[in-house]
């Protein structure tokens, strides 16, 4: 199946199996895969039926000219695709993570989010501790949304009928944190699938707190145009992203931050 969205380089989303086929001039891993027993401990019902395979990640792909660079400014491009349907009453989702800190950077990294297929809610909370914090779900369709450093965060598909699919910009040393989230039974807010809306049920786990949910932000203060695909502005500017593996880079735009 071929992109509706040109992503800036060869690559095409697969529906079965769920994963991704590179072309001549674009690197890129055999797929992982994550089962729905690998995630049915942040479900709202762990025993919910779905798909055996609930979404296929492909971290480290782009053209191979620009592998050195990549290399050298410690960033990752990663793709990820999602099976159609649902979990039980909720959306097909991930399970909601925070960034661990990178030894390279001192600091957990944001992630920049661009939606090429569906429509997705990247749900963000400050923390993932009894008191939350501010608590986002940002509603895309293609396009771009970012989380910042250390929040916790999960990608959750809006339309059942068809694949998401989306790529993002990471530190190339990255790695995640699920124990709090775990220990909490999922994020602060599930998703739940009520035909073909999104409605939200609060987690007892945490603290309440309110729920904004809004359209994503115009990231023009980070540098990042609209209409131009996110990958081909990294290949126009090398240094455009620097700030997704040297997070402190944009200080001050962290605090307070609204996606």
């Amino acid at each position: 199946m071929e992109n509706k969205f040109f992503p800036g380089f060869d690559i095409n989303y697969t529906t079965n199996p769920l994963g991704f086929t590179y072309g001549d001039e674009t690197f890129g891993p055999i797929v992982e895969n994550r089962s729905l027993n690998d995630i049915r401990t942040s479900l709202r019902n762990p025993k919910s039926d779905g798909p055996e395979i609930v979404y296929s990640i492909a971290m480290d792909v782009g053209k191979k000219k620009h592998l050195d660079i990549l290399k050298e400014k410690m960033l990752l491009f990663g793709t990820v695709t999602y099976a159609a349907g649902r979990l039980g009453d909720e959306p097909i989702r991930s399970q909601g993570h925070i960034h661990a800190v990178s030894n390279h950077s001192g600091w957990s990294p944001p992630e920049i989010y661009e939606i090429w297929q569906g429509e997705a809610i990247i749900y963000m909370q400050e923390t993932a501790k009894d008191n939350p914090g501010k608590c986002y779900a940002v509603h895309a369709k293609p396009g771009v949304v970012v989380v910042p450093p250390n929040w916790a965060h999960a990608t959750i598909s809006a339309n059942p009928s068809v694949a998401l699919t989306f790529g993002a910009w990471c530190d190339r040393e990255y790695s995640f944190e699920y124990d709090d989230v775990r220990a909490r039974k999922g994020l602060a807010w599930y998703p739940i699938l009520n035909e073909s809306q999104i409605e939200w049920e609060h987690n007892a786990y945490y603290e309440t707190v309110e729920l904004i949910q809004k359209t994503p932000n115009d990231y023009s203060f980070l540098g990042i145009k609209k209409g131009i695909p996110i990958y081909e502005q990294f290949e126009n500017d090398p240094d455009l992203f620097q700030f997704v593996s040297k997070p402190y880079l944009q200080e001050t735009i962290w605090k307070n931050f609204i996606p």
